[in-house]
């Protein structure tokens, strides 16, 4: 397909080439990693692409429409898939950009963990690569399991140019991804047999990159 034009993303030159810049999913990841977690602090926000840039910090969703419009300037299609967790366990859903790679597919994901991170393009299918996250996706408090389904993936390019550039908080976007149909991992009654993390687990999974005490979060 062919890369989005500067003219067409609604974005400033500079911000365009800092886009550009970001041309492979690796160097889409580095970017997201070195960026500080938006914790939200003000309220709820879903900032655009080019809020996000200006604000220099995102959390998981808003790291996914920015790996998406990256790979869109690069030429790949920008697609994200939710991830999510059995609400009423207290958990929060994740959502990760998705590349392709000789037919394999991968994601690109913002997270504050050590786990839940970036994917390389070994999986046939988007289920494949939600059932990599099953194992280390659970609660710190009791080690509970608590993925539970993904969604079919979601093609941004549905809503235009403009979301890259909005002044607004994308909530439609965040609306239709949650309407999408998702498809459940584990398998009927298999829930009872499903192990907890350990404690060893329990204790990786505290690990943490960004503080809420750093200044630029």
């Amino acid at each position: 397909m062919k890369r989005l034009t500067q003219e067409a993303s609604g974005l400033a030159k500079r911000e365009y080439a800092t886009f550009a810049r970001l041309a492979t999913p690796i160097t889409i990841q580095d970017f997201l990693d070195a960026l500080p977690m938006n914790f939200e602090k003000q309220g709820d926000t879903l900032r655009s692409p080019r809020r996000a840039l200006a604000e220099g910090k995102v959390h998981c969703i808003e790291g996914a429409l920015l790996a998406a419009a990256a790979l869109w300037i690069a030429g790949e299609p920008p697609v994200i898939m939710n991830l999510s967790a059995r609400l009423k366990r207290g958990d929060v859903d994740h959502v990760v950009a998705l590349y392709k790679r000789g037919g394999y597919f991968g994601a690109i994901s913002k997270t504050n963990h050590a786990v839940l991170r970036f994917r390389d393009p070994i999986y046939r299918t988007p289920r494949e690569l939600a059932l990599s996250y099953f194992h280390e996706w659970f609660l710190l408090a009791t080690g509970e399991k608590t993925l539970e389904c993904y969604s079919r993936p979601l093609d941004l390019r549905r809503f235009g140019t403009s979301w890259l550039a909005a002044p607004k908080d994308l909530w439609d976007i965040d609306d239709a991804l949650s309407e999408r149909k998702h498809y459940f991992l584990v398998p009927k009654g298999n829930w009872r047999y499903v192990r907890r993390a350990d404690a060893m687990e329990i204790k990786a999974g505290k690990l943490i990159e960004w503080p809420k005490s750093h200044p630029q979060t």
